[in-house]
């Protein structure tokens, strides 16, 4: 097969553009074959770039012959240039295409690339196995919904852009060779060949940048800001990503959270055409835990949880009478209408509560004929069921669902029970979404790993005033000026506002476990800067990348970054990570070692 250049050909029209308006106009398309059809005196050539796919047609008896040959020997995926006169199409109009009332009456082609037979379709109808996919990404990449996938954030990212101009913020770009700060995920670390025995960090998030700008009185930031975490992975989690970053100066909490969700209902809006009221609904995140069991809840659906320790604690059901006992809760969720539920189902509800450390449920089916199902109803007196099921609100045809336990457990086992009722009895509206604020945040939570108390966000983040005397004496009592945004039981994206006193800061660091002498070598020069005068300042950044998979309507990340990881963060395509020869080593003065 003889390849040929262009030649002076220059494309006139995308294949997805050829409307009945060209009819009659000579035109050159370029593009990739989707497919071939000789049908002996007539050959059809379906030809696909980015907007869309077109047909062009050659008939043997009007056909330069050596033109008609070349088109006799195209295959899928060959890439070609072809011109030719635009016509009404001759057969039927084909209403799958945007294109498919024309067609081109081919005049001359020239292949520019042949193609071997790929080991997939590029079609979107075929299921084809994500680990082939992905290494063949580039093959990928030729499909129109991923395509439609990576055009979608562009369009996000330029309007996310638009807006943050129109509001005066100024795009700046942080390093990514950064020092090491560890506190939460692990870091990348890149060894520096000129400094041995040294490394840089990839930056987790520009957290210590952003805020130095701010010092800097560059006044309003934001970046597009690619950011790494050495962690374990999930569908909507990848080790590298991109967040939109923002920082402010001269704020208090309501007014980044005021500009983040006018950008985001704006943006929405005109990418997607949701409608959102502003502004938006806030719920603080002790509510949101004990009402749903999760700091991101989706509310797309009514099933609240609901506290009965008090009316469990003299219930007479042992089970429920020792955790109250013990300092736990009993909390419950009411089903409406699902008394008749299988106990194959509850069994797998039960499942997954056991899943999220909850020792089980214990479950109460009001029947429609007024009699009541249940294995603890035994231990209960008609009037502790009455009161129960008083409390809950429950009526005939319902099904309640119990859980004793922590109150952490209890919060975390139910929250997901609830989901997946929403899920399997159809309570969630596709149509419908639901954005809010979750705020107040605890400053801390405890790590049983590290026997210590965390920063939930960073350390970085300003505690509430009236919370300050209980950094030492009871760390999780102390609120932060913290708050996320949630769509649909998805944390889109979260802030807070930053300590700007390196008194309080020096606190923090204490309270979380640093020396003054540790805290100096992670953050020394972070904390020296406040000495020179910084402005009270806030801000937040979102997951672009799953703000992007939420908008698309897929549920995979990586169907919306071009070149993405799998779960244990490799590239199937380019097979990094990858060894290195022993000379790279040596420069870096690093040696490998075997266990």
């Amino acid at each position: 097969m003889t390849e040929e250049s262009l030649n002076g050909m220059k494309r006139s029209l995308y294949c997805g553009e050829v409307r009945p308006e060209h009819i009659g106009q000579k035109i050159t398309v370029m593009g990739w074959v989707q497919r071939a059809r000789n049908k002996g005196s007539l050959i059809f050539i379906d030809i696909r770039d980015k907007k869309g796919i077109v047909q062009a047609v050659l008939s043997q008896e009007t056909a330069d012959p050596a033109v008609f040959e070349k088109a006799a020997s195209l295959r899928s995926e060959y890439v070609i240039a072809l011109s030719g006169t635009v016509q009404a199409r001759e057969g039927a109009v084909n209403e799958k295409l945007a294109t498919g009332a024309v067609e081109i009456a081919a005049e001359d082609i020239h292949i520019l690339s042949s193609a071997k037979t790929t080991p997939f379709q590029i079609l979107d109808e075929v299921d084809t196995r994500e680990d082939l996919r992905l290494k063949y990404r580039y093959l990928d990449l030729r499909r129109p919904k991923i395509q439609h996938y990576l055009f979608l954030r562009h369009k996000i990212v330029t309007a996310l852009r638009t807006f943050l101009n129109h509001e005066e913020f100024t795009e700046i770009e942080t390093p990514l060779l950064c020092k090491s700060t560890p506190e939460g995920a692990r870091d990348y670390l890149v060894p520096s060949r000129v400094h041995p025995g040294s490394f840089y960090a990839l930056p987790q998030s520009p957290q210590l940048y952003k805020q130095l700008l701010m010092i800097g009185g560059m006044d309003r930031y934001y970046q597009m800001a690619k950011c790494l975490r050495d962690e374990d992975l999930r569908a909507d989690r990848q080790p590298e990503f991109t967040q939109v970053d923002i920082e402010m100066s001269f704020v208090e909490q309501d007014d980044v959270m005021d500009l983040a969700e006018r950008m985001i209902v704006e943006v929405f809006h005109e990418i997607a055409g949701w409608e959102n009221t502003l502004p938006l609904r806030r719920m603080t995140w002790q509510d949101a835990m004990d009402l749903y069991g999760s700091d991101k809840p989706d509310l797309r659906f009514d099933m609240q949880i609901k506290d009965v320790t008090e009316h469990a604690a003299g219930s007479g059901f042992g089970v429920f009478e020792n955790t109250v006992a013990s300092g736990g809760v009993v909390r419950c969720l009411t089903v409406k209408g699902q008394a008749a539920m299988p106990r194959k189902k509850i069994d797998a509800l039960t499942e997954t509560a056991k899943l999220f450390k909850a020792k089980g449920l214990a479950w109460i089916a009001l029947l429609e004929d007024g009699t009541v199902k249940s294995p603890i109803a035994k231990f209960l007196s008609e009037e502790k069921l009455a009161e129960l099921t008083s409390a809950v609100d429950a009526e005939k045809g319902d099904l309640i669902l119990f859980c004793a336990d922590k109150k952490g457990v209890v919060s975390n086992a139910l929250g997901n029970v609830r989901l997946q009722l929403g899920r399997e009895l159809g309570l969630i509206d596709p149509d419908r979404h639901e954005l809010l604020w979750v705020v107040d945040f605890p400053m801390f939570e405890y790590s049983e790993e590290e026997g210590r108390y965390m920063a939930m966000h960073h350390p970085f983040t300003m505690p509430y005033e009236e919370d300050m005397q209980y950094l030492f004496s009871d760390p999780a009592r102390v609120r932060a000026k913290a708050y996320d945004m949630v769509l649909d039981g998805v944390e889109m994206g979260g802030g807070s506002i930053r300590i700007h006193r390196s008194d309080i800061q020096e606190k923090v660091f204490e309270a979380l476990g640093f020396t003054p002498e540790s805290a100096k070598e992670r953050f020394g020069f972070f904390l020296e800067a406040f000495d020179y005068g910084a402005p009270p300042h806030g801000g937040l950044a979102f997951g672009l990348d799953r703000m992007i998979m939420l908008l698309a309507g897929t549920d995979s990340i990586r169907d919306v970054i071009a070149f993405p990881k799998v779960k244990d963060a490799s590239d199937l395509m380019s097979e990094a990570p990858s060894v290195v020869d022993d000379k790279q080593l040596e420069e870096l003065c690093l040696r490998i070692t075997k266990d």
